[in-house]
């Protein structure tokens, strides 16, 4: 399989087309695909989503794509780096990396957030007029801007990050879901009683509601976020397991091997291992 690369930390490009002869292309970065204009469908590791104008694609570096063109169609493509994921401070987010790795189970438009549809289309008409009208301090601006729209993508990931989660739901039910996702790195707070008199509920109640509103239980939920995380550092990061330990508040390696081992039936090397010979495979 044909694997693509860019030779920089972000690249902004305008594509126009009325075909798409190019498939089964695997990128090794991410890449934000905003829809200028036309009709058709994105298919995405085998997933079938239909786009139109102002649609906004998430594509991470395991994904393959192609398009299947309906309408002449125009296209805004960012792509960035993982290394620029992984360098770049970004304050406040929490693991930002994981929640663009937590794409690759979505296959059509992310923009979910009706706020930020007109932001998105601000941002994407000024990164054209910058590739089409180039002027002093180009490169800052378009930094500026690619950050904006990841963070964007970020922001509805987020939002979507449970399935079952309807967008009218009760907003305690992600305000207990921010709070999880904040306070990961600390088993103490991540207790369910602790949880329960944060938001001022019983366990019974909390245990019940949680999984009303998104399908599972609020301890599968924690583990399997956390579980996440933890795959992400050992895929795409520089940490020892012994500095993922200290993150996660493990006791020590052989407690967070026993963890992981417990749900993918492998070690932490092995695990990675797998993955290294799968990815050099392509």
């Amino acid at each position: 399989m044909k694997r693509e690369n860019i030779d920089q930390l972000v690249k902004v490009e305008y594509y126009e087309t009325e075909n798409c002869p190019l498939k089964g292309i695997q990128f090794s970065f991410f890449q934000i695909i905003y829809v200028i204009s036309g009709k058709g469908s994105f298919v995405i590791n085998d997933n079938i989503a239909s786009y139109t104008k102002g649609s906004l694609l998430l594509l991470t570096p395991e994904d393959k794509h192609h398009l299947e063109i309906k309408e002449r169609t125009e296209l805004l493509l960012v792509k960035f780096s993982e290394r620029y994921v992984k360098d770049y401070k970004w304050n406040n987010i929490n693991s930002i990396g994981c929640l663009l790795y937590g794409a690759s189970y979505l296959s059509g438009c992310i923009l979910q957030n009706k706020p930020d549809v007109v932001l998105v289309e601000s941002i994407a008409s000024s990164l054209l007029h910058g590739i089409h009208h180039p002027d002093i301090y180009q490169e800052e601006l378009t930094l500026h801007y690619v950050n904006a729209l990841i963070v964007i993508a970020a922001r509805n990931i987020s939002k979507m990050r449970i399935e079952h989660v309807a967008s009218n739901t009760d907003k305690r039910i992600v305000e207990i879901i921010d709070y999880i996702q904040g306070n990961i790195h600390d088993p103490a707070l991540l207790k369910v009683s602790v949880i329960a008199q944060k938001f001022g509920l019983s366990e019974t109640y909390l245990g019940s509601y949680f999984k009303n509103h998104s399908g599972e239980t609020i301890t599968h939920y924690i583990l399997n976020y956390k579980l996440r995380l933890i795959e992400h550092r050992l895929l795409f990061s520089d940490m020892r397991v012994n500095e993922i330990v200290t993150e996660f508040g493990f006791s020590d390696e052989s407690h967070l091997n026993k963890f992981f081992k417990k749900q993918h039936n492998m070690s932490l090397t092995e695990f990675k291992k797998r993955k290294s010979v799968s990815k050099s495979k392509v």
